[in-house]
This record gives structure tokens, C-alpha cells and sequence, in this order.
């Protein structure tokens, strides 16, 4: 495996590779640190069974959050099928200074907009990938239809498929879909979103600022991003506070969190399974 991903690497990068190492990734692709001949360190990322175009939209999606000028994430260095090469990071922890700096950056990052809700990266694939769920991502005519029809309506299904959720719960679900409109707030334009933005994909680099990292991107509400970086830890109060002057969010998103929420738990209760899908059903029933 690893004079595999060396070799593999080797040739997408046009570039010597002396030496390939495992390090944590995250639980659904294998992640390497690959040492070049001329000193230089790249991350790869890989996996045994990966869904057609998914190195190809995380590319195009790290790319996209680049172009907006208002967060840093790792170059793109190589990719293919099979395999994708970023710049190294260099790890250390987000200080005073990085957490004011995310929530400034994520108000720039959502301020510079997408074409429509749904729409994904530039040159992205169509379909949203998140690991080996492929969901529908097309351009839709509100961010309510495009929450209620492309998240949590066809992720639901594949979760209820996998004998992943309590009794009830995908008819739960079904009526949050059908109240939607009601209660998706304010419109709003479409932002550009990280679209995976729990805390770990945020790190902070040596100098304590932040690095954004395996995005799922595509346009939707800005509430979502917010949403996800409080689902599986807390954002600091200096990033809430730098964004909210940046760029302070409508009336009622306070309300609206755990309705953000209830598709990233559907879609760990489709991965994983255990406890997600009664979190899950908890939700919709808040909602439903």
C-alpha cells in the first residue's frame, strides 16, 4: 500500500517521492504524509472504494473557497480518480487572534455568494459527495426546497434504508420537508458555504490562524456552516462575535440551528449508524 500511494502520487505530481507515512485522516479515506526528493511535504488522501468525481468536487471545492478571499485552505497540488494532493499544513492551534479571524473569514467566504442554492464549486462534478453518499445538487428556486428535496429527502431514505433510524422517524422527517418553507426563515441570497464545517475541519496552522480542510462545498443559507461548527464541539465566542459583526445573522437562527443540523446526523446515521439516527429522530420531531 505504501510504495502503491508513492507511486501514485510520483506520477500525479511529476515529482520524486522518497517516503509515504499514514497519519489520522479522518474514518473515510486514508491519509498520507509524502516526503519529496527536493525537501518538500504533501497530504494525500485516498481510499479502497471511492464514489466517481469525489477527489475531483473536493478540488474544485477547495478551490472555490480560495477564490473568495476570505479563508485560507490547502493548495491543490495534485488529482485524480483515486487520489487527491494538497499542501502541507504545518498543525498548531488556533489563538485570539485565529478564532476573531474565522468568524471574519466565514463572513467573507458566505458574502462572496454562489449562483443559486444547490449550485456547486465550478468545475465540481454535479451531485453533492460527502464520502460514499452521492445526493442530487442542482440549482434550485429557494434555499427551502433545495434543504427539504436535496438534503434531508433523499438522505433520509438511504439512512431508513440501512436500518439506521427509530420507527417513525422517516415520516417525521417527511413532514419537516413538507413544513420547510414555513420554517427556513428569512430569504435569503445564496452564500458560498464550506458545506462540512464541523470543528475538525477547522485547524489552526503555527501561527494560530485557520486552515479550512475537506469541504463539501456548494451555495446554500450561511446559517448552515454556523450550524455544523456547533453540532460536534462549540465555536469560540470571539468567532461567533467577529462574525455576527461582519455579517450578523437574521432574527430567529438561534431557532433554526437544530434544523441545520438534522442533515449532517442524517447523514452520520447513514455512515456510521449507532446513536445518530435517534439524534436524528429527536430533531425532526422538534420540527415536524
Amino acid at each position: 500500500m505504501t510504495l502503491a500511494v508513492a507511486a501514485r502520487a510520483a506520477t500525479a505530481l511529476g515529482r520524486e517521492v522518497t517516503r509515504a507515512r499514514r497519519v489520522a485522516g479522518g474514518d473515510l479515506n486514508d491519509a498520507w504524509a509524502l516526503e519529496l526528493a527536493d525537501g518538500g511535504r504533501v497530504f494525500a488522501k485516498t481510499a479502497d472504494h471511492v464514489v466517481a468525481g469525489t477527489y475531483e468536487a473536493e478540488a474544485a471545492g477547495l478551490r472555490w473557497l480560495a477564490a473568495s478571499g476570505g479563508v485560507t485552505v490547502p493548495d491543490v497540488v495534485g488529482v485524480a480518480p483515486d487520489l487527491l494532493l494538497l499542501s502541507w499544513v504545518d498543525e498548531g492551534r488556533l489563538d485570539a487572534a485565529g478564532e476573531e479571524r474565522l468568524g471574519r473569514g466565514l463572513a467573507t467566504l458566505h458574502a462572496s455568494g454562489a449562483s443559486a442554492h444547490g449550485a456547486t464549486a465550478p468545475g465540481a462534478p454535479s451531485g453533492l459527495r460527502i464520502g460514499p453518499l452521492e445526493l442530487p445538487s442542482q440549482p434550485a428556486s429557494s434555499w427551502a426546497s433545495c434543504y427539504a428535496e436535496q438534503r434531508l429527502a433523499p438522505v433520509v431514505r438511504i439512512a431508513a434504508d440501512r436500518g439506521a433510524l427509530p420507527a417513525g422517524a422517516s415520516a417525521t422527517v417527511e413532514r419537516v420537508c413538507a413544513r420547510m418553507t414555513a420554517l427556513a426563515g428569512p430569504d435569503e441570497p445564496p452564500a458560498r458555504l464550506h458545506g462540512d464545517l464541523w470543528s475538525g475541519n477547522v485547524l489552526g496552522d503555527r501561527r494560530g490562524l485557520p486552515v479550512l480542510v475537506d469541504p463539501a462545498a456548494y451555495g446554500g443559507h450561511r446559517e448552515v456552516d454556523l450550524a455544523m461548527l456547533a453540532l460536534f464541539g462549540r465555536p469560540s465566542p470571539r468567532t461567533l462575535g467577529a462574525y455576527r459583526e461582519a455579517h450578523p445573522p437574521a432574527d430567529g437562527h438561534e431557532e433554526r440551528t437544530a434544523l441545520w443540523q438534522l442533515f449532517p446526523l442524517l447523514v452520520h446515521a447513514a455512515l456510521f449508524g449507532g446513536g445518530y439516527g435517534a439524534r436524528a429522530a429527536a430533531v425532526a420531531r422538534r420540527y415536524g
